[in-house]
């Protein structure tokens, strides 16, 4: 009568675990860190785009241009916070998606960036910029400072 009943119980527990693992997973979130001015309004708006697509940041509000050269990613890909995560800089307003792609893909590379502060991108979007979109690319920073295009968003 007791082997019917472990049974049961473990096809039970397979069956709730089945079911609470991926609710558990699903809450995990992504730690990264954040370098940027204390008082800048559009890397706020990045790191909520981050936030709202799972992932968790601490904010260092001391400006981003030491920690950019301490974690080697060349000043020409510079932008106005930078950012580390897994081991990869994230210099800019690249979006979330792409970062998860980075994340996924684990290629061996320095990092990511979009140089400059491009209108539409996240942190520059929105109606306090008239829903204006220019073209931009996100690239794949190499270690030596090469670089390739991961991503490309049209003007729209």
């Amino acid at each position: 009568m007791s082997a019917p009943t472990l049974s049961r119980r473990r096809v039970l527990t397979a069956g709730l675990a089945s079911i609470a693992l991926p609710v558990w997973a699903a809450n995990e979130r992504t730690s990264l860190q954040v370098w940027k001015d204390p008082n800048c309004g559009c890397c706020k708006d990045w790191i909520a785009h981050l936030e709202k697509n799972g992932f968790a940041a601490t904010v260092i509000d001391q400006g981003n241009n030491a920690a950019r050269a301490r974690l080697g990613m060349p000043q020409k890909f510079g932008s106005c916070h930078t950012a580390l995560i897994q081991g990869y800089v994230i210099e800019g307003h690249v979006p979330a998606a792409d970062i998860q792609r980075l994340l996924k893909e684990k290629p061996k590379a320095l990092g990511l960036s979009v140089p400059g502060m491009p209108v539409g991108s996240p942190g520059m979007d929105g109606p306090s910029y008239d829903n204006r979109r220019d073209a931009y690319q996100v690239l794949l920073i190499q270690r030596d400072g090469s670089t390739t295009v991961f991503n490309t968003y049209p003007r729209g």
